[in-house]
Formats: C-alpha cells, structure tokens, sequence
C-alpha cells in the first residue's frame, strides 16, 4: 500500500488569538518534525505540505511560505526549520480539512496513496477534520503524536485519544516511523 506524509499547516504566521500558545507548544515538536521530513524524503516517502492559504487568496504557496518565513513574522524560525524541500508536494486549502475544496483528493490518487501518516498543527483543529475525513474515504491514517500540536498539550492529548478511541487511527512516534522507513524504505511502515 502505497503511502504518504502528510504536514498540515505548519507554515504559519501564528498571527490569531492563541498564535503565541500555539508557536510555543509547536516549538516543542519541531526537533521531531524536521527529523520525520528527512527521513522521509530519504525513504523515498512522499512529502506533502496542506497548508491553510492564511485568507491569502492571491497568493500561492511559496509566497505564504515567504510571509510566515519573514524575520518579523511571529514563529518565522520554526517556520524556516520547517520549509519544504524541491521534492515536496503542497497544497493550499481554505478551511480545517486538508481535504476540503483542495486538490489533495486529486493528487492523492494521481501518487495512488492510501495510506497516510499525518502531522501538524492543530491538533484539535486542523488535524483532528483531517484524519477524519481520510478516514470517511478509506484512507488508512496514523498520526505521528510527538509531530502535532495544539494550543495546550491536553487539547493535544483529547484530540488525539479521540482520533484512536472514536476512528480507530493508530498513533505512534516520529521515531517508531523513522526507524520502519530505514528497515524497509517507502511504505515499510504501511
């Protein structure tokens, strides 16, 4: 079964009520975040970005990567840690579901994925109608726990108990999926 990673949202100007309690809880996981994309790429895995198009409906993906990325922009060096690379896909969506009026849907099928490993930010939010909407078209979905954040950890621990208990969605570390893709390369986790 072929599989993908899936980075929601973490290209972020955190400029909302609760940006800076969200910046310092995502701060926490990015050590983790930037290690799962290298292993990634390196297995081969495709890489996807879903970001939020920031009510930007003019600008394009690399230009919000340049607004949330600029020095005066609150969390631009986790933003920056964070970029994607030339390999990466991307896409922008307008609401919480990465699936919802995107062309994820579309590129998912032209990559012939159906397996997913999401991470990102929020956790209770954005994440959280993700996995659930991937889990109402069949996609079989794990969240990398030690990958996602919300604006406190137990709005984390809820929305991701949820998403095992309610969805039966598996969660597992960064490291537990970076070591399946060094034993078997891309899809060796799937």
């Amino acid at each position: 079964m072929k599989s993908a990673l899936l980075v929601i949202d973490v290209i972020n100007d955190f400029d909302f009520p609760g940006g800076d309690e969200l910046l310092a809880e995502s701060r926490r996981t990015a050590p983790a975040l930037a290690g799962l994309l290298a292993a990634a790429r390196q297995a081969g895995e495709p890489v996807i970005y879903a970001n939020d198009n920031l009510g930007r409906w003019h600008a394009d993906f690399r230009r919000v990567c340049e607004h949330c990325g600029r020095p005066e922009a609150k969390g631009a060096d986790f933003v920056r840690g964070l970029l994607p690379a030339g390999s990466d896909y991307f896409i922008l969506k307008p609401k919480h579901s990465a699936f919802y009026a995107s062309s994820l849907e579309p590129l998912l099928q032209h990559l012939e994925v159906r397996r997913l490993w999401l991470a990102g930010i929020a956790g209770d939010g954005c994440v959280l109608c993700t996995a659930a909407d991937a889990h109402m078209r069949d996609y079989r979905v794990s969240v990398v726990a030690d990958c996602t954040a919300s604006i406190t950890p137990e709005r984390n621990r809820r929305a991701l108990e949820h998403l095992r208990v309610a969805l039966g969605q598996e969660l597992l570390s960064a490291a537990a999926l970076r070591q399946a893709w060094a034993e078997g390369g891309a899809g060796a986790a799937a």
